[in-house]
């Protein structure tokens, strides 16, 4: 019985790290490698990983003993006995970003920023930091010099609407790739916000594998995470993204973390867009708009200024349709061209726009209004870059791609908002009034809506004539005549 013993604590003594199979798509673990997800259905996607075996020897006295513990200090709590409250959010002074975050920074909470390379992720975050000079900033890159992050801190002072760097305080620097380092400085400064630049350079001495492997990933945000929710800190993770467009590591990484905010555009254009992925304390619906420029970012407040081109009259396929995303309506330019296929399939390309909805609508353009594009190659192409979900959006692609299809251009001041059924009706949407209000306001003289968006409506009010619609004909022949 003696021997017994003596070998388990000896077999726990000499216990080596374990392997185990993660899916980089969903997070899913296995014992052993998986051709096919069970979970997300994906293939080829579980990646081994190594997971230090942090087994003890326990005793049966121990064993009670924190048990006995753990039960005192967690309790049941009844839900009408547990007190709600409201923290009082960070205001980071940055309209689009605190829309995008809900209204501002959670105290405790953990956000991800992800986003192509140079596509300014790292320049939001000092912006933005070195707007907050009554916050204790701590900012840990692990891909840039301190000299390389001060030289773009003055540039981005430069910017009149900056203060002056002698201003930040409260901004401190950390270049280091060491959780455990990272910690230890934590202790030291007491910051009241943290920046992680970026999660892939970060690493700790529990998990042997090199940095941003899947291991080192999720023990690191998890470390981070515990960090954050016991302490109150806000925590702002930097992630880079796959070739796919999606951030890079482990999809448990996206469950880990609070809100996952994702900054988007190309690099050879100035606007960029801040879009809400995930957010536990907010919408998902919010978009922030940015404009690059040689001291940093620009907050874009009317951003109908970039999805609308100065003069599209006489040009066929451009249509103007109200759109809301989140909670501000804006005009987006439509553009389609329609022309007759070069080869024996024609192509349907749509980008900003789902490509499976311009099939759909194709079809009832066929279908309904009798219109042949069977044989034709269809382009479509929201302005600016931006990606749209609004159903709205259905009214101005037909409208944009007859036009283009019979080379007629819309005339000036006319502009749309409607969702299109597969019977061909013009289906209500919601928030009309904020819809013209909008149109109005940029000196449309002509909306065409829903009729059934009429009831309780007070036309009186508005300056824009509105030309309710029941079907896409009935549309068409306002438009064209």
């Amino acid at each position: 019985m003696a021997y017994s013993v003596i070998f388990c604590i000896f077999a726990v003594d000499m216990a080596k790290d374990k392997t185990m199979y993660v899916c980089e798509n969903c997070g899913q673990e296995s014992a052993k490698w998986i051709g096919k997800c069970p979970s997300c259905g994906q293939w080829n996607t579980f990646k081994e990983i190594k997971v230090a075996d942090t087994r003890k020897q326990v005793t049966a006295t121990s064993a009670a003993a924190s048990a006995g513990r753990q039960l005192r200090e967690n309790k049941v709590l009844r839900l009408r006995d547990i007190s709600a409250h409201d923290d009082p959010r960070i205001d980071m002074h940055d309209e689009e970003l605190n829309r995008v975050l809900g209204g501002g920074l959670v105290p405790g909470s953990i956000v991800l920023l992800g986003g192509e390379p140079g596509i300014g992720k790292s320049t939001l975050s000092l912006q933005t930091m070195l707007n907050l000079p009554e916050k204790k900033v701590l900012y840990v890159s692990g891909e840039e010099s301190a000299h390389q992050l001060k030289m773009r801190a003055e540039r981005l002072i430069a910017s009149p609407q900056q203060g002056r760097l002698e201003g930040s305080d409260n901004f401190m620097i950390l270049c280091e790739n060491s959780l455990e380092a990272i910690f230890d400085h934590i202790k030291e400064v007491q910051p009241e916000l943290i920046i992680i630049d970026s999660i892939q350079t970060i690493a700790t001495e529990d998990v042997e594998s090199s940095a941003g492997s899947i291991a080192q990933v999720r023990e690191c945000a998890s470390a981070l995470l515990r960090f954050a929710k016991t302490s109150g800190v806000p925590v702002i993770l930097i992630g880079h993204i796959t070739k796919e467009g999606t951030l890079a590591g482990p999809k448990i990484l996206e469950h880990i973390v609070d809100t996952v905010i994702q900054f988007e555009g190309d690099q050879h254009y100035m606007y960029r867009i801040l879009r809400s992925i995930k957010n536990r304390f907010g919408s998902t619906s919010e978009l922030g708009i940015y404009e690059m420029q040689q001291t940093g970012l620009r907050q874009v407040s009317n951003p109908s200024e970039l999805l609308l081109t100065e003069d599209h009259d006489g040009l066929s396929g451009v249509a103007i349709s109200s759109a809301i995303e989140g909670v501000r309506p804006f005009l987006v330019e439509t553009q389609a061209l329609v022309s007759t296929a070069a080869y024996g399939t024609p192509q349907r390309s749509a980008t900003g726009f789902d490509q499976r909805r311009l099939n759909m609508l194709l079809a009832v353009l066929e279908k309904r209004v009798g219109f042949k594009l069977m044989q034709k190659d269809v382009f479509l192409n929201i302005a600016g870059g931006l990606r749209v979900t609004d159903m709205a959006m259905d009214l101005s692609v037909i409208a944009a791609v007859l036009s283009s299809n019979v080379d007629t251009p819309i005339e000036s001041g006319w502009c749309m908002a409607g969702e299109v059924g597969l019977s061909g009706e013009v289906r209500p949407v919601a928030r009309i009034e904020q819809r013209i209000s909008e149109a109005e306001k940029l000196g449309f003289s002509h909306i065409i809506i829903p009729k059934y968006n009429l009831s309780g409506l007070n036309r009186k009010k508005f300056n824009i004539e509105l030309v309710p619609v029941r079907k896409v004909e009935e549309a068409l022949r306002a438009l064209f005549g």
